[in-house]
């Protein structure tokens, strides 16, 4: 046990009576007895007797505590000199000793004083008072050093007491200072490093990488100074050390005392415990520090991971979004090059990524501590890496074989219009002759020949090469091809047919016309009329050059872009064509006024020559005023208007154009909630001079307000035109999709009719989009039936029934009051003021009431709350009642 560290036991140190140590009334000056019994020396002193009892017994406890406790445990030698004094000063200190020395005592000798009286008076007293002394060991009168000697070796005195032991009281005080205040620093150092060492124990790792590195840097720093406490508190106990074998260094011949020794010994052994602590903290800190750097690798790890991950997901979003194989060569040419763009893109990331995967192995064989949260994000970007490889390689060949397919496709197309215009070109008076009509046959022949490179000759093999991209576009495409080949190839038949019977010489009796088969297939011409002897083909009233009929067997004017003129051989491709052409051309009216309103009107707001006639209640409400119109204009002139156009020759198109543009059209919706805004601004503003400017510089006959209703009026358009091709298409093969697209916009016009309705709910505190989708919404009668409503109030309820307007969402019934005000002078506007509301997912239904089939319950909280409910009609009823169903239904089944 270090007695020097257990400060416990030991309260007073040097520095706490420096003063009392250096009046230097007894001594410890680290000579032993025979036996190795410390010895502590009582020099003469002339104020000894005034010396308090404090200061006495501090500085007696404090020598008694130096020696070790096994020199201790001898025993100590008391030396008195009192030479010089007298026997009342030999008395005092006997007493003063023998009732306040704290340690073991062996003996006491005492020089008497050297004056005969007093010698002699100390005899006498010696022997009268030294039951009084309370000492149970010997006390030895000495009368000189002399006899002193006899009893202890003058190598364990002092100069002073005849020996040659060499003792500066200034130096020991120094010593001991010294010695106690390394051993103190010992102690806080140690003290020091184990706050440290616990506070990095109970550190919680942080998550992010700037709190991580700045984590390290402070743990670094105070390591670095604990480090920097370490190395002073070595060089104070070296330079300690050093200090106490002066005199060993300086002399060879000179022995350290026995207390110097254990001096050099505590010394020593409290460097070697500053050692022992500073190779237990260096281990702690080497785990530790390793510890914080895996964890700023792991949160640069995490860090990258996220931001590769994103990248990644982004690519394979963008990826999945390639869905759409082609509809054309030049469709899937770019589709591919598309493809090429994404997959340059993705290079790097997927480089990253794959390098991230690395370096999270790498960590995991360095032993990092985060194996378990490292592992699986490798297993992850390897993953998304092979996913996008593999998808890409999966569209390539898509796409390859979506390209090979259509390249098919166009060349099978080519070959019947070239044989088409062959057809067309061979002049029937020509033909008539049997040379004219053997050299027509030539050149059949060897047209036909040419089938087997571009014909589509096998059309199960087809579909079964092409068979994993044979949509339902593409199938019905190919089998348009593959009919127009077959009717290509009939009329050839019959036309080869009638030639070898002109050149049989059996010729029949055709009037000869003037065909062009100079002109174009492609390129009709508008004045052409149809010539004597022309067949009655149903493609006639289109007007292009005549061309041989194989149906009629002879010469009508057909469209020369088609595959036959039988194609047309139905009154409903007038129908479509003309309500085509009908959309078409009101088409570009619409984007054409929509693009006058923007730039005669929204965008002149912002003309400083016109900003004076803008009156303040319209400043900075161009927003409120054409609410989304300018989305709208870009979204008919990019889009809208092109699709529909390029349905001319495909008027079963048209309702895929609808059906692809479904969530496109919701831009109305939109539009539609923003107008009372915008009718209640136009009616403040809109006799303003600002708006007749704009309206005599575009010389537009009608004002702002009615062209802001046109698109109100245009979905309502789309309504009728498709309602119109369904009449024209009955059970044919594109009805189906007519359906859907009428069901669409429909859908569309009911969305928008109940959002119109919805902004128009007052008194509901909550927020309304928050209730889910707007299912259902009208005007109803109800009675109420509440089992803790008072008798008379219940039947009252019964018979007068309450006129409600309800708003059915995913989540909530909401009951309103229909309120209808005149809004200066103009047509009434209708609010609707919040009565109650019953959550989706605590109600129950009753579909039938006895008595009334239009009436249906609906009811709350184990029916303490009835509401019976009557609409207009029984289909009205019965929608609604699916309606709810479906809603039951699908909380049902999100429950389960």
């Amino acid at each position: 046990t270090d007695e020097i560290m257990q400060q416990e036991i030991r309260p007073l140190v040097a520095v706490d009576i420096i003063e009392q140590l250096h009046r230097q009334f007894a001594i410890l000056s680290g000579g032993r007895g025979k036996d190795g019994a410390p010895i502590i020396t009582f020099p003469e002193c002339a104020g000894f007797s005034d010396i308090p009892d404090e200061d006495f017994l501090n500085v007696v406890t404090y020598l008694t505590s130096i020696p070790s406790l096994e020199a201790a445990s001898i025993g100590f030698i008391i030396i008195i000199d009192r030479r010089r004094d007298k026997w009342s000063a030999v008395k005092a200190s006997l007493t003063r000793i023998a009732g306040a020395f704290p340690g073991n005592l062996q003996l006491v000798f005492v020089l008497r004083p050297s004056r005969f009286i007093q010698r002699t008076i100390a005899d006498i007293g010696i022997k009268l008072y030294r039951d009084d002394f309370k000492m149970k060991v010997p006390i030895i009168m000495l009368n000189s050093v002399s006899d002193l000697h006899g009893y202890i070796d003058k190598s364990q005195l002092t100069r002073e007491l005849g020996g040659t032991l060499e003792y500066g009281h200034s130096q020991w005080i120094h010593h001991r200072t010294a010695i106690e205040n390394f051993a103190m620093t010992v102690k806080t150092t140690a003290q020091m490093l184990q706050t440290f060492g616990t506070d990095l124990a109970e550190t919680e790792l942080p998550n992010d990488v700037q709190c991580t590195e700045e984590l390290l840097s402070a743990h670094t720093d105070h390591h670095s100074k604990l480090k920097d406490e370490l190395k002073l508190a070595v060089k104070q106990g070296a330079t300690l050390l050093t200090c106490i074998r002066e005199p060993v260094t300086r002399s060879a011949n000179c022995k350290l005392s026995p207390d110097e020794l254990e001096n050099v010994a505590t010394v020593e052994r409290l460097l070697a415990q500053l050692d022992e602590t500073e190779k237990a903290f260096d281990q702690f800190w080497t785990k530790h520090h390793l510890k914080l750097e895996q964890c700023l690798q792991l949160r640069h790890f995490e860090h990258d991971f996220r931001e590769v991950k994103l990248v990644l997901d982004n690519l394979m979003e963008a990826q999945a979004s390639f869905a759409d194989i082609g509809d054309s060569v030049t469709r899937v040419e770019n589709f591919l090059k598309e493809q090429k763009q994404l997959e340059e893109k993705g290079q790097e990331p997927l480089e990253k990524a794959q390098s991230l995967a690395l370096h999270g192995e790498q960590l995991i064989q360095n032993n990092h501590y985060a194996v378990d949260s490292i592992r699986p994000k490798c297993v992850e970007l390897r993953r998304i890496c092979d996913d996008f490889t593999n998808e890409t390689k999966k569209k390539y060949n898509i796409l390859g074989k979506s390209l090979e397919l259509h390249k098919q496709l166009d060349k099978a197309s080519q070959w019947c219009e070239a044989g088409i215009y062959l057809l067309a070109s061979q002049a029937v008076d020509k033909c008539q002759s049997q040379e004219g009509a053997e050299t027509a046959l030539v050149e059949i022949e060897k047209f036909l020949m040419t089938a087997k490179e571009h014909q589509l000759s096998n059309p199960k093999e087809f579909y079964n090469q092409f068979d994993m991209i044979l949509t339902p576009e593409i199938k019905a495409s190919a089998q348009r091809i593959l009919q127009k080949l077959e009717d290509v190839q009939e009329m050839f038949d019959k036309r080869q047919v009638s030639l070898k019977k002109l050149a049989a010489k059996q010729t029949r009796p055709v009037q000869p016309v003037a065909p062009h088969p100079e002109s174009s297939p492609k390129r009709g011409s508008p004045k052409t009329t149809r010539p004597a002897g022309v067949g009655t083909c149903h493609a006639a009233a289109f007007k292009h050059v005549p061309v041989f009929c194989p149906y009629e067997e002879t010469f009508c004017v057909c469209v020369l872009s088609a595959a036959v003129c039988k194609h047309y051989n139905s009154p409903s491709f007038f129908s479509f064509s003309h309500i085509i052409n009908e959309l078409i051309e009101t088409e570009r009216v619409y984007v054409e006024e929509l693009q006058s309103i923007i730039e005669g009107y929204a965008s002149e707001m912002d003309n400083p020559n016109l900003v004076h006639l803008i009156p303040s209640a319209l400043q900075n409400k161009k927003d409120v005023l054409f609410g989304n119109l300018p989305e709208i204009y870009e979204f008919h002139n990019r889009h809208v208007l092109t699709e529909i156009e390029n349905c001319i020759e495909n008027p079963e198109l048209l309702a895929r154009c609808f059906l692809k543009r479904k969530e496109d059209l919701q831009i109305y919706e939109k539009y539609c909630q923003n107008k009372p805004r915008s009718e209640a601004l136009w009616r403040q503003c809109g006799d303003s001079s600002f708006f007749q400017e704009c309206q005599r510089k575009l010389d537009h006959k009608l004002s702002l307000d009615a062209y802001l209703l046109k698109p109100v009026q245009r979905i309502t358009k789309y309504q009728l035109i498709l309602k119109e091709m369904l009449k024209c298409s009955k059970n044919s093969e594109g009805t189906a999709e007519l359906e859907e697209a009428l069901a669409t916009v429909l859908d569309i016009i009911k969305s928008v009719n109940d959002s119109m309705h919805q902004i128009a709910i007052t008194g509901y505190e909550g927020d309304v989009s928050e209730l889910g989708k707007l299912l259902m919404q009208g005007s109803f009668n109800v009675w109420t039936d509440h089992k803790k409503g008072h008798n008379k109030v219940k039947d009252l309820a019964r018979f007068k029934p309450m006129q409600r307007h309800l708003f059915l969402y995913t989540k909530m019934l909401l009951f309103c009051k229909k309120r209808e005000e005149n809004t200066d002078g103009h047509e009434k506007t209708a609010s609707y003021s919040f009565k109650n509301s019953l959550k989706m997912s605590t109600v129950g239904i009753t579909e039938n009431v006895k008595g009334d089939n239009k009436k249906f319950e609906i009811w709350y909280n184990g029916r303490e709350e009835v509401y019976i409910i009557q609409a207009s009609s029984v289909e009205l009823k019965n929608t609604w009642i699916s309606e709810i169903r479906k809603v039951l239904t699908g909380q049902l089944e999100a429950c389960r």
